[in-house]
């Protein structure tokens, strides 16, 4: 038998790349628009951990299956660690992604071209509705560019490209991309890790 397991994002993007980057041939996805009395639940923690594992509880409790939930962003150094666990709404609460772009880039321009290294951070928890649960970290390190590049992706990608590549990861394909990405490094040791 098949193990639900419902992925705690209303974020298409995330979603996609979930599902493109693992397979588990026991697990079947499901998405929180299956899941109408799921809860939305306010990213307010400190710590990417702390709001992976505040969502997977928070829609396990309430749909009575695994939830699975995934808290990432994109981490400046030279800019004190911005965005960070604000990357969604970096440039306000109801800022889409062009918007938090703009704003990356206005503050990078402040920065000598080598103090924009970045790494990008994701951590997924899985969560039981009996509260167990498995942590996994993925991060990808690579510099940002004060131009965006490359049509696909979403967030950050335009502007942020992998150590070792030349191009973003919005020009990337998407198997290249979840082969060398925080979410598909997360996802990979989170399977090794699945119960």
């Amino acid at each position: 038998m098949r193990e639900r397991v419902v992925l705690a994002t209303r974020n298409r993007h995330k979603v996609g790349e979930i599902r493109a980057a693992i397979a588990l041939p026991r697990v079947t996805f499901e998405t929180l628009d299956e899941h109408p009395e799921a809860p939305d639940v306010e990213e307010d923690g400190a710590t990417f951990v702390a709001n992976a594992r505040k969502k997977a509880h928070a829609v396990a409790r309430v749909t009575g299956l695994v939830a699975l939930a995934d808290d990432s962003g994109l981490v400046v150094p030279a800019l004190g660690g911005e965005p960070g666990v604000r990357s969604a709404r970096y440039a306000g609460p109801h800022a889409d992604d062009a918007a938090n772009r703009r704003k990356l880039v206005a503050r990078l321009r402040e920065l000598a071209p080598n103090d924009r290294a970045a790494r990008f951070v994701c951590v997924l928890v899985r969560a039981t509705p009996g509260g167990d649960e498995v942590v996994a970290e993925g991060v990808c390190q690579g510099t940002l560019l004060v131009e965006e590049r490359g049509n696909g992706g979403f967030g950050y990608d335009p502007l942020f490209v992998p150590e070792g590549f030349e191009r973003t990861f919005a020009e990337i394909g998407q198997d290249e991309k979840a082969a060398v990405s925080h979410r598909g490094r997360a996802l990979r040791n989170l399977a090794a890790l699945w119960p």
